[in-house]
């Protein structure tokens, strides 16, 4: 291609071409952005990026030679070729080529909108498998601007593992040789953000439907509606180091109030606010320990959809029963859509500010003065009422055609009928961003009303960006299967390398039973029994002893995800409807509901390390394992932290579905990674790493392993929710044969004092050669904290106490 000029200034250089206009951002020695652009002027505005990046000017230094163009920004360099266009990306350092793009494009390509054009909407309501729905009959199509169909193209290494791109529903792990589409729906949560196993990652600065694609037609990332190409290249040191670029262009994930961090049972749903008192008095009757009741949809008066004005005849005493739990120390969070019932003060507030969109009952969360209607609605409906947090549901939020039938439809004719459905309303440049302005919302708004109270959203849709938000992202209306179950670990990894630190599901499967359309009241002569998607495997729900040990194993690898939730449909979920203590289910769900709470300590010091350090909780082995070449394809496995591999059991060992006895080995097959000693977590039995074992797996144990050099902190006094304070000393339990570190990281629980350094850090050093554990002097202070303690040091059965005040101490083991 011609090449008209070079120029570099201020850490920036944009070359112009006949073909358009390149430009290459150093923001830091190890992140540089790409635009490639057919306009004059490259655009320095995203929803997605945080406006301190543009500001960031990290030197590049530019060196021109016959064929191509070198910028380096220290650590990071790309070679962009003269006659293509295409770049080289390689470490600046070593010589290492991350990857090679085969080509890059922009097509123009016209963006429509959809409009009465003046004209009174007619409004058909749809009551839907996922909530009611308005659907407008006399839209018309309008071009609203021109844009770009994007592509850019890569020439991947043989071998090279691709992971990330948020939440699909196929279960795929390693996305080579695979093809996905990035669109909102139920379950299925995309990111513009892969990591590769060869040590860098890619953001793409796009907010419209995307295609990854890595087959025989050829390797690249198709954007729907962009108007320029923005990406940004990350080579961080490890995993680790890509995901902190990635939340640096992003922004920081901010801290969870710590009773999230607790257990959180849920349903479709409680009916009263009398059944929130209930249940909540039952658990601590029982002492099995909780931290949050859930309420689900159906808050409102019958037939006024996502009203945030709760129904007097059933929620009347709402304020008094969210004072009583609160007396108990349990939290209550709340469903509300994005979505209304035309005839609601809420949908009417909205019409008539002209802040809906299209579909007429959506309103527009793109815009400042929308979302504050929508939060002050919500907290004179609700948040006044004492509910703690949210559940942002359906936030993608215009229903699938696809959600519905007997044949699940194909991947393409999904992915048209969906994002085609989105793009009626939203502009195309922004279709999966919804959910994010909406969590935006959310957050800014309840901060100026009290920013003494941590923000938490449950929301079942996400986009880059979101974890700043107080956002937590679960994985939709899944189905109660072993394969789902899975499927599952595979797509939480993949969350946690897109940067969502966040991530949950529903426990034992949202659908149970094989198809329930009757069940739901929802007597549409166009939706078939059974359901595509409605496809549990166990039609008497608790009743079947097959059942209760799949929620039983969901449970078990739920207890190790950074948010502990049962939820679903068709059969109840609380404790007592697995049995009765003494009963095999009913004890294997108590033991680990205590053992989460007994691991509060290490939980929360994770969660401290998210936002102080971009750490993450759910960790693919790549992380930490990344030189062992056989960790590339494990996805059923996965550390919690840096310390605790779990090994989630996916099959049945005792019974079928409709209680059919098994009789089969109740052992699971585990491969512990190489380059560590590992102990099973149950009987301290050690094993060397980079060798597969089989592991003792009753229904009370999940195959856990505990690296050597790792400190655990714990309680060990039992508690009743994550707050407790208790006057036991906490455990340190060491696991020798390494030298190993951890910061236990405390604060106020529950405000945003941390965000201006209130909190505290104790060091924990381990010298295996010395036998020696160093507690060292504490950092920070916070309101309410504990000036002196008492730990308990153990290695096995092996124990000391020591008595801790903050200054630096040593004990020899």
């Amino acid at each position: 291609m011609e090449l008209y000029s070079i120029k570099e200034e201020s850490g920036q250089v944009v070359i112009r071409t006949q073909e358009g206009n390149f430009g290459f951002y150093g923001i830091r020695e190890d992140i540089i952005r790409a635009v490639y652009t057919k306009s004059e002027e490259i655009k320095n505005k995203s929803l997605l990026v945080e406006p301190e990046v543009y500001e960031c000017k990290a030197m590049l230094e530019a060196e021109e030679t016959e064929e191509k163009v070198i910028i380096s920004a220290g650590k990071l360099k790309v070679l962009w070729d003269k006659e293509t266009g295409v770049c080289t990306w390689e470490d600046a350092l070593s010589g290492k080529i991350y990857f090679r793009e085969a080509g890059k494009s922009l097509t123009e390509t016209a963006v429509v909108r959809y409009t009465t054009g003046g004209e009174k909407p007619v409004v058909k309501r749809v009551k839907t498998v996922d909530g009611e729905r308005s659907f407008i009959e006399n839209l018309k199509e309008l071009k609203d601007r021109m844009a770009y169909r994007g592509k850019l193209e890569f020439d991947w290494e043989d071998g090279e593992a691709i992971y990330g791109l948020g939440q699909g529903e196929e279960g795929i792990y390693n996305y080579r040789h695979h093809q996905q589409y990035l669109y909102q729906h139920n379950m299925r949560i995309p990111m513009p953000f892969f990591v590769s196993g060869n040590g860098y990652g890619v953001f793409l600065d796009c907010a419209s439907l995307m295609t990854f694609n890595d087959d025989e037609n050829g390797s690249y990332i198709f954007m729907d509606t962009v108007d320029q190409m923005d990406y940004y290249v990350i080579a961080g040191d490890g995993m680790d180091g890509i995901i902190g670029g990635y939340r640096m262009l992003t922004g920081t994930a901010s801290m969870l109030p710590k009773w999230a961090y607790g257990y959180v049972q849920s349903k479709e749903a409680y009916h009263t606010a009398s059944e929130l008192l209930e249940i909540g008095e039952e658990y601590r009757k029982r002492n099995v320990p909780v931290d949050c009741i859930v309420q689900d949809w159906n808050t409102w008066v019958p037939g006024l959809w996502g009203e945030k004005i709760v129904d007097e005849s059933r929620y009347g005493n709402i304020k008094e029963v969210n004072d009583r739990l609160h007396d108990m120390n349990i939290h209550t969070m709340v469903s509300v859509w994005p979505n209304m019932a035309e005839g609601g003060k809420n949908h009417q507030e909205f019409v008539e500010a002209g802040q809906i969109l299209g579909d007429y009952s959506t309103y527009d969360a793109f815009d400042d003065k929308a979302r504050e209607r929508y939060w002050k609605q919500a907290s004179e409906g609700l948040f006044s009422k004492g509910f703690d947090s949210w559940w942002c549901d359906s936030t993608e939020p215009f229903s699938g055609p696809d959600w519905g039938g007997a044949v699940k439809r194909e991947p393409w004719e999904r992915y048209l009928l969906v994002g085609n459905e989105h793009k009626k309303y939203l502009d195309a440049a922004q279709v999966n961003a919804f959910a994010m302005m909406h969590a935006k919302g959310i957050f800014e708004n309840q901060r100026k009303e009290k920013e003494d109270k941590r923000v938490l959203n449950l929301t079942r849709s996400g986009y880059a960006s979101s974890q700043k938000y107080g956002v937590i992202l679960w994985s939709g209306d899944i189905s109660a299967t072993w394969d789902v179950l899975k499927k599952q670990i595979h797509e939480g990894l993949n969350m946690a390398m897109s940067g969502m630190p966040y991530w949950t599901l529903d426990i034992g499967g949202f659908f149970v039973v094989g198809s329930a359309w009757q069940k739901r009241g929802c007597n549409c002569s166009d939706n078939p029994d059974p359901l595509w998607f409605w496809k549990g495997g166990y039609n008497d729900g608790v009743d079947d002893k097959g059942y209760c040990e799949l929620y039983t194993r969901w449970f078990e690898f739920g207890t190790f995800l950074p948010i502990h939730r049962s939820h679903g449909t068709d059969t109840p979920r609380e404790i007592w409807n697995f049995g009765e203590p003494g009963t095999m289910f009913y004890d294997a769900i108590d033991k680990f509901i205590r053992l989460r709470y007994r691991l509060m300590p290490y939980i929360y010091s994770m969660a401290g390390s998210v936002t102080r350090n971009n750490d993450t909780i759910m960790r693919s082995l790549m992380f930490d394992f990344a030189g062992d070449e056989r960790v590339k394809d494990i996805g059923e496995e996965y550390m919690f932290g840096r310390e605790i591999l779990v090994c989630p059991v996916t099959e049945p060992m005792y019974y079928e579905a409709d209680s059919r006895e098994l009789d089969r080995v109740r052992a699971w097959e585990c491969y512990l990674p190489d380059g560590a000693m590992w102990y099973d977590f149950w009987s301290d039995t050690s094993f060397e790493g980079g060798q597969y074992i089989t592991a003792g797996a009753p229904i009370d144990k999940i195959p856990l392993f505990v690296r050597a050099g790792s400190i655990l902190p714990q309680n060990q006094e039992e508690i009743q929710y994550a707050s407790q304070k208790t006057d036991a000393p906490m455990l340190l339990q060491i696991y020798p044969g390494a030298d190993g570190s951890f910061t236990l990281y405390e604060d106020a629980g529950d405000d945003y004092g941390y965000e201006n350094g209130e909190f505290t850090e104790i060091p924990l050093i381990w010298d295996n050669s010395k036998r020696t554990l160093t507690i060292g002097r504490r950092t920070g202070i916070y309101p309410g904290m504990q000036e002196t303690r008492g730990f308990t040091i153990a290695i096995g059965r092996f124990t000391k106490e020591a008595e801790y005040s903050g200054d630096e101490i040593v004990i020899q083991m």
